[in-house]
């Protein structure tokens, strides 16, 4: 897929563990691991504005589009 997630990275650079930024932006950790392992059929909007907001970054840097 040429869409690659880099929620991981940026987790570690930010020092923080997938439960703790679930839990912050309200949903199940369930729900951040099909996302973060690229498996989610799409993302909302509200969601990624958390992601970004709690993690201090740009969608750029969570969403890359790689050529295949």
């Amino acid at each position: 897929m040429p869409i690659k997630i880099n929620l991981d990275i940026v987790l570690a650079q930010r020092g923080m563990k997938s439960n703790e930024l679930a839990e912050k932006i309200g949903i199940t950790t369930a729900n951040l691991s099909i996302l973060k392992t690229g498996k989610a059929k799409a993302v909302r909007f509200s969601t990624l504005e958390a992601i970004c907001e709690v993690l201090d970054c740009q969608p750029g840097d969570i969403i890359v589009h790689e050529k295949s």
